[in-house]
């Protein structure tokens, strides 16, 4: 029998987003319910102890820092999650990049002492950067504004501070529309003339996708977030922001049901009327958010109710269309780790052990994109490293380490599978960061491993693509994640994306969760209330419901 209780908005997937928006309309008044499958919420933005032969050091099965929320701090915020237990500490310097040869180069948020780490190698270098930072700031200073608002609106504000923005910079914009229209690997081969310079920038922005491909110079906004907002790492784990959440949610007399997967997002006479549990009951809702990859969500919906022609668009949205996708790999370890060759070359006292390091060359990231996209593992090193509990020791018992690495590129679809080289490859990026972070190899506890089909499976993203729909300029502000679905409005009335697939993309900000509860808000301010009864089911699809996780 269908449930009689009649919410205004049932949210699909349980991560920061889906649960930003759930306290923003709560907050407003509104009857919400978060739907989640997994046992806990919090999806990409969630830790937790998942080394069984280390039940004391806490793992990051995904996101650990954050950039984007320094950048865009609003929802924290204006949801008081401070009152929650959110707590975040600034990483300084949050990034440092490790040359081979033992040299290294430190990523500050000063851009005069940034400078000053690219005149060690070249005095040519230095200027170069400054300039490029003139540039960057200049279009973060047009891009920010437009960032935070949604697209389908008319925002005039943030116009008019773009446009302000545009205006003061308008000798600068030959150039700006030259860097960002132009492969990042360009800009920085033509600008800078030092190896170690070279591969810190390729070994930066090569996190946002191939730098070799067309207009990805927008990556180099990556560059100034860093100088301009600083790094921060969340103190008890990613996991605190998404409780921190969820209990803001529960203050304000919304509901949150775990292991509860979603069947269905039912559709009727071209209006979302609900969602469908694999338990076969039904939440029904006036408007229903979809929190997740927007690829799965329209799989979700009734059959029929969304014509094929934008299925395919919308399946056909590139997620990791290059080839390439992270790996990820935790190690817990039984003592700390150094970084002794890179640490001992420097004089200044930075502490290498709290910073997140780069490693790789230009040749590395080029190889490590190419080889994967051939479906081959790359064998040239290139990950980033760091030690959480170097920055908050609560994440490990005293005196000990746990690991977090992050190959950028490895194949999504390696030409053997996945299932016949995952041990081989954990361990042979294992043995790489060893080479920079000593103690990996010979303190190791136990390990975990997920390659971009573990990803795929455990959070329902196509491909197993983090940031839902690929970092392009092309899939920004109302084209993402394609042409005609970016907006307020979507072919079922009352469906809403909620998540990274939608402007202004991944990243943990919460911005996608604000933006699809201000389009709830207008909808249901005109729009019929669901009504609880049997004609609500006519829609279903016929059969027994398949699970299938909610994030």
């Amino acid at each position: 029998m269908p449930s009689s209780t009649i919410y205004d908005t049932a949210i699909v997937g349980g991560g920061h987003n889906g649960l930003a928006a759930a306290c923003y309309l709560a907050a407003e008044g509104r009857k919400v319910v978060v739907i989640e499958a997994f046992h806990k919420v919090g999806g990409m933005a969630s830790s937790g102890y998942l080394i069984p032969e280390a039940p004391q050091h806490l793992v990051h099965p995904c996101a650990l820092d954050l950039m984007s929320l320094r950048v865009h701090p609003m929802m924290p915020q204006e949801l008081e999650l401070d009152r929650h237990g959110f707590r975040h500490v600034e990483m300084t310097p949050a990034y440092a990049y490790l040359h081979p040869d033992g040299s290294s180069l430190v990523f500050w948020r000063d851009i005069e002492k940034t400078a000053a780490e690219f005149r060690r190698f070249s005095e040519s270098d230095a200027k170069e950067f400054l300039a490029l930072m003139q540039l960057v700031n200049a279009f973060i200073d047009m891009a920010i504004p437009m960032m935070r608002v949604d697209p389908s609106q008319r925002n005039l504000g943030a116009k008019w501070e773009a446009l302000k923005a545009v205006l003061r910079n308008r000798h600068l914009k030959p150039e700006i529309m030259a860097l960002v229209g132009s492969p990042a690997y360009t800009s920085i081969m033509e600008r800078f003339e030092h190896p170690v310079t070279q591969s810190a920038l390729c070994s930066l922005l090569g996190a946002a996708g191939p730098i070799t491909n067309e207009a990805t110079g927008i990556y180099f906004a990556l560059l100034g977030f860093i100088q301009r907002f600083g790094v921060g790492r969340v103190i008890g784990g990613m996991q605190s922001i998404s409780d921190a959440l969820a209990s803001r949610l529960r203050e304000l007399g919304g509901e949150i049901r775990v292991s509860s997967p979603v069947a269905e997002i039912v559709a009727r006479n071209g209006r979302a009327q609900g969602v469908r549990l694999v338990d076969g009951s039904m939440v029904h809702a006036s408007a229903v958010i979809a929190s997740i990859h927007p690829k799965v969500a329209f799989e979700l919906v009734t059959p029929g109710a969304i014509e094929r022609r934008l299925l395919t668009r919308m399946a056909l949205a590139p997620a990791n269309a290059h080839g390439a996708s992270p790996l990820k790999v935790d190690v817990a370890l039984r003592g700390r780790v150094q970084v002794g060759k890179h640490q001992a070359m420097r004089t200044d006292g930075v502490d290498l052990r709290k910073c997140v390091l780069l490693v790789g060359t230009v040749e590395a990231v080029l190889e490590n994109f190419r080889s994967s996209a051939r479906g081959e593992v790359p064998k040239l090193p290139y990950l980033w490293v760091t030690a959480p509990s170097a920055v908050d020791p609560s994440q490990a018992p005293e005196g000990q380490d746990v690991v977090y690495l992050y190959p950028v590129a490895m194949p999504v679809n390696p030409n053997e599978g996945w299932d016949a080289i995952r041990q081989r490859v954990g361990q042979m990026v294992i043995d790489q960061a060893d080479a920079y972070m000593h103690g990996i190899k010979a303190l190791e506890i136990g390990r975990r491993v997920e390659a971009a089909p573990d990803l795929a499976h455990r959070l329902n993203v196509h491909n197993g693509c983090v940031v839902h729909i690929d970092t392009a300029t092309t899939r920004s502000s109302l084209m993402r994640p394609a042409a005609g679905l970016g907006g307020d409005t979507l072919p079922v009335a009352g469906l809403f994306l909620g998540g990274a697939g939608i402007h202004p993309g991944g990243g943990i900000n919460g911005l996608p969760g604000r933006i699809a509860a201000g389009r709830v808000q207008r909808y249901l301010a005109t729009a019929p209330k669901a009504v609880a009864s049997g004609a609500v089911q006519d829609g279903a699809r016929d059969g027994a419901p398949q699970a299938r996780s909610s994030y």
